[in-house]
């Protein structure tokens, strides 16, 4: 046969068999488009079946209730809903325009859902790197609202868009807006715009200026956080965002906008429920329950929330607090203020917190950012831990300058070389610089961070990364939930436990909404741990903390700007840690208060109740520790027996060490007399690392705190800050 007809009849072959291949892809592709479409189709099916009439098909509302950690009842969180539905023709224009303005532009345009205005919306987040505007109408948030659960899921954005487009079909565009700003909710229990308006601003809603119609239009996308009485700030910062998007959209001038954003706002003032306990953590946990579940499951579906709270506890840390002086009264509010929040460091259970004076609904544990004077000194003292320092390393206290700063101790006085171990006793400010010196300004910023710091700010034209932060002068400050978590590391051995307030959600029927677990993560050397605990405790036995003596082991550091606007005692045992700060809301001074005074006292209150639930033990000591006997004035090893035995002899002391940093060399005793401290002639030091100094010259440090439990202290130096 030839070789042409053996091809031609191949080639036929190849040809018929890539028909058949192409036949059977052909027939499963078909087959899987079906198969998917009809999944898809039996899904909206589904959905459409199972989707509420717009009569609504809503259960009766059920009150939610929060329980403490022993199952015992702290509070009931009403069901009944603060609303009083009013006509559109009350809500004045410029309220509806701000609304349609921050929700939904095309809302007199489309149909019920907005395709543009969802490519819109994801392009806006997308710029703006955030998520700046949503893809949801009014109608559908309406229909959310009104009819649905709070779910995120697939089928209830699809019944979701169909009921808005029924919506649209039965009512007009103001009846639908009417419904709208009757049903949405704006935190503090209240619904709907006259409700809303009467509880922020203590007037009726057709009484609203601009400048107060923008903020309430900016409170529903998060009601808990943008709520002014919660936190003004942020309250603002939405407000501006509401108004601007009223210029662009054509709904007023740049003027108007100016003008309304530069406009004082009065609001209500409110005081807390009488006899009510907790009041502050019973918001922290409602608010977190709003953001993940929404108000009206809250407020209507009789949840059962059981919390970390210890009620006996948080009894002892209230009362506590009613040690702080009131020097006048703001707005209805008493000043100074204050904040107690008390940590289980090993499950990380916030067993106790007070937010304020019980007067306001500003959560200062939670929300204040305050400067931590030498309460931030810690993670200086463990950066210099971790780089094989001891506490008996020696440290001259003596005069330095860093460019046109010249860091010094809250006496003026300097005490020539002393122990890292006295120098944080006595909060010795040059030596904590010196220190972050040494070491490098960034590894005590990475250690604060790692325990749980996340307020600092390390990038920017003004960022912690100077000097100045060994003195607690920080950018932002720390909140008091913050640091007491991040000391709490210490107490639990380096391992950092996140801060828990909810243990477990059920809904009204039992079932599990969800259950939480601590969070464990070793953030820092368990012999370095405790290191710094065992020279802490010291703080308290004879430093500047020993107003709070407990009677049983506890290490702690106070804080205190030298402009006394802030004074902190932050101190913990094995088994809990807490956290005390006091200051004014505004930038006035305390007089003179220190860390070791007032808050001293609150602490040593509150922890002689709450950690009496606990046994009385010491800190663990881990392995790879060991003792040596030294002295004081360099660190190094003594051998004189009498010398050690001698109770008197306070140059000799026992020191532990991390097994291998023990000093070896032995003592001997000064040949030359020790340097005039007094002199006026300054000690020549060592030039400082430009990367340090500039461009950031580090602001004026604070103050630490005298060793005793009323101190009368000297006026500040002015400029100094800590």
């Amino acid at each position: 046969m030839p070789k042409e007809h053996n091809g031609e009849t191949r080639n036929r072959a190849a040809r018929h068999s890539n028909m058949k291949f192409a036949k059977i892809a052909a027939i499963a592709v078909i087959v899987f488009v079906v198969l998917v479409a009809g999944a898809g189709l039996g899904f909206l099916t589904a959905s459409i079946h199972t989707m509420p009439s717009l009569k609504g098909d809503i259960r009766p509302a059920a009150s939610s209730q929060i329980f403490d950690t022993n199952g015992k009842l702290i509070a009931t969180i009403h069901s009944v809903e603060n609303r009083l539905p009013v006509p559109i023709s009350k809500v004045p224009k410029h309220l509806q325009d701000a609304f349609i303005a921050a929700e939904d532009v095309r809302f007199y345009q489309h149909l019920g859902i907005d395709p543009r205005g969802i490519i819109r919306a994801i392009w806006a987040n997308i710029v703006d790197r955030s998520v700046s505007e949503g893809g949801s109408t009014i109608t559908q948030q309406l229909a959310k609202n009104a009819l649905l659960s709070q779910e995120r899921t697939l089928k209830r954005k699809i019944q979701e868009a169909i009921l808005a487009i029924q919506i649209e079909r039965q009512y007009s565009k103001k009846e639908i807006l009417e419904l709208y700003l009757n049903q949405i909710y704006f935190g503090q229990g209240a619904y709907g715009v006259q409700a809303a308006s009467q509880t922020y601003f203590a007037k009726n809603v057709e009484d609203l200026t601009l400048a107060e119609a923008a903020m309430l239009a900016g409170i529903p996308k998060s009601p808990n956080y943008y709520s002014p009485l919660n936190n003004l700030k942020a309250a603002k910062e939405r407000q501006n965002t509401v108004l601007e998007q009223m210029v662009k959209y054509g709904y007023i001038s740049q003027e108007a906008a100016d003008k309304a954003a530069k406009t004082e706002i009065k609001l209500s003032k409110r005081s807390g429920a009488s006899g009510a306990i907790a009041t502050y953590f019973v918001d922290y946990v409602t608010q977190q329950l709003i953001d993940k579940y929404g108000a009206d499951a809250v407020y209507k579906d009789g949840l059962k929330i059981y919390t970390t709270l210890d009620i006996d506890m948080q009894r002892a840390a209230e009362r506590a607090m009613e040690q702080l002086p009131t020097y006048r009264t703001e707005n209805g509010i008493k000043q100074p203020q204050g904040a107690l929040v008390a940590i289980e460091p090993s499950t990380g259970h916030i067993k106790a917190m007070v937010g304020g004076r019980g007067n306001d609904q500003f959560n200062r544990a939670v929300m204040a950012e305050r400067q931590p004077g030498s309460a931030f000194k810690p993670f200086v003292y463990l950066a210099a831990i971790e780089s094989g320092m001891t506490p008996a390393s020696i440290i001259d206290d003596n005069p330095i300058s860093f460019g046109n700063w010249s860091p010094v101790n809250y006496d003026g006085k300097f005490r020539g070389p002393v122990t890292l171990r006295s120098a944080l006793e006595q909060s010795l400010n040059v030596v904590a610089v010196k220190l972050a010196n040494q070491v490098g300004v960034d590894k005590p910023l990475y250690y604060a961070q790692q325990m749980g710091i996340s307020t600092l700010v390390l990038r920017g034209s003004t960022n912690d990364r100077n000097l100045a932060m060994s003195l607690g002068g920080l950018t932002r400050g720390v909140t008091p939930l913050e640091i007491a978590s991040a000391y709490g590391v210490l107490a639990n051995q380096g391992i950092r436990v996140e801060p828990m307030a909810i243990i477990k959600v059920t809904d009204r029927s039992g079932k599990v909404l969800e259950e939480n677990r601590s969070r464990e993560k070793v953030v820092i050397n368990e012999r370095s741990a405790y290191l710094l605990t065992d020279m802490m405790k010291g703080v308290i036995t004879h430093g500047t903390g020993a107003a709070a003596n407990i009677g049983r082991p506890a290490a702690a550091k106070t804080g205190t700007t030298s402009d006394y606007k802030d004074a902190w005692f932050v101190g913990f045992t094995p088994d809990l840690v807490a956290a005390v700060w006091m200051g004014n809301d505004n930038d006035g001074v305390l007089g003179g208060i220190t860390g070791g005074a007032t808050p001293a006292l609150i602490w040593r209150s509150f922890m002689l109740e709450a950690a009496a639930k606990y046994p009385v033990r010491d800190f663990i000591r881990p392995s790879g520790i060991v003792s040596a006997t030294i002295s004081t004035k360099d660190g190094l090893l003594v051998n004189d027996p009498k010398a050690a035995a001698d109770p008197k002899n306070k140059d000799v002391r026992t020191e532990i060490f991390i097994e291998g940093t023990q000093p070896t060399k032995p003592s001997t005793p000064a040949v030359t007399p020790p340097p005039n401290i007094d002199s006026d002639k300054p000690v020549t030091a060592p030039p400082a690392d430009p990367a340090l100094t500039k461009p950031l010259p580090p602001p004026p440090p604070a103050k630490p705190d005298k060793p005793q439990a009323a101190p009368a202290p000297a006026k500040p130096e002015a400029g100094k800050k800590n």
